[in-house]
């Protein structure tokens, strides 16, 4: 077994670097373990497949594979006689750019085994042209519904983002909570970005967080949402705007917990009027149907034709 190390989880760079050396090597990927983090010691790390700290900058392959059971140098197998589609060293990779969208995607997911995945349709791909169009495909239907659950999550984030304004070095500062299902994070901080540019805001999560002084993005360790501060003014408005734009008339349950899964509602300060609004609903709907109707309040601004300019009458410009 090869044991690949990529540095993070998002590590696009090291998986793109290392998936190309494999297949070049012509490693199937039955034998290959993907792990996020350094090696666990340095002749693992020394390996030619374990990730330099700089994946864009890793270094040639070498003539011999590092057998990581033995440590032993080994001569690679004729890997392309018989194993058409299978590039030699230093040849490019032909992958369609359907695959290439769903890894941008796809690195972000938290299952473990993504890596491997993406690894087994990319071999696959060397032999199988037309595999991305089989939608029926197993691997490719895993692909395609991590890409969703992905963009979903980025989805909701942007949706459900709640911040609250403190004070710190006498400055306001926006501070937020959110726990994103898969490591979105980096994917997503540019849409904050632009949409606060002006602002000073931290975003925190368990896994990571990310704050934007006014002119440049800083990563953050994970936190804990203890630190947050208490409600504030702009928080108590937004719920009363939230408790006078609910129309009871239309309420949709179902439609509404799936915009709005509950697994989001803590985090959420008007996620305590919900439940509240909900059992008021139907009182205030036949409230509404109860009452006698009342005339339109209309006015009615008569139309007055503009008189013609001296210039175009008579027709002539």
């Amino acid at each position: 077994m090869h044991n690949i190390y990529l540095k993070d989880e998002t590590d696009i760079e090291g998986w793109r670097a290392a998936a190309r050396r494999l297949i070049a090597h012509g490693i199937t990927p039955q034998e290959v373990d993907w792990y996020v983090g350094p090696a666990r010691d340095a002749a693992v790390q020394a390996d030619f497949f374990a990730m330099a700290d700089d994946a864009t900058n890793l270094p040639a392959a070498p003539s011999s594979i590092v057998d990581q059971e033995n440590n032993a140098g080994i001569a690679p197998p004729n890997i392309f006689a018989g194993q058409p589609g299978i590039p030699a060293e230093g040849r490019s990779l032909m992958v369609p750019r359907q695959f290439v969208e769903l890894v941008r995607s796809v690195i972000l997911h938290c299952a473990p085994e993504r890596f491997g995945l993406l690894y087994r349709v990319l071999w696959r791909l060397q032999q199988e042209r037309g595999l991305m169009r089989l939608a029926g495909d197993a691997d490719v239907a895993r692909l395609n519904a991590m890409t969703k659950a992905v963009r979903r999550d980025m989805h909701k984030m942007t949706a459900f983002v709640r911040f609250r304004e403190a004070m710190v070095e006498g400055r306001p500062r926006y501070l937020a909570w959110f726990e994103p299902e898969h490591h979105i994070m980096a994917a997503i901080a540019p849409f904050f970005i632009g949409r606060f540019a002006a602002m000073d805001w931290t975003i925190m999560s368990p896994r990571m967080g990310m704050r934007w002084d006014g002119n440049m993005l800083h990563f953050l360790p994970g936190g804990k949402p203890g630190a947050l501060p208490a409600e504030d003014a702009g928080e108590a408005l937004w719920m009363s705007y939230y408790r006078h734009i609910f129309n009871p008339a239309r309420l949709k349950l179902k439609a509404m917990q799936k915009e709005m899964p509950k697994k989001y509602w803590h985090n959420l300060p008007e996620a305590e009027l919900i439940t509240s609004l909900i059992a008021g609903a139907g009182m205030r709907t036949q409230a509404m149907l109860e009452r006698a109707p009342e005339p339109p309040r209309r006015k009615v601004i008569g139309y007055q034709r503009k008189p013609r300019r001296p210039d175009i009458a008579g027709g002539n410009e």
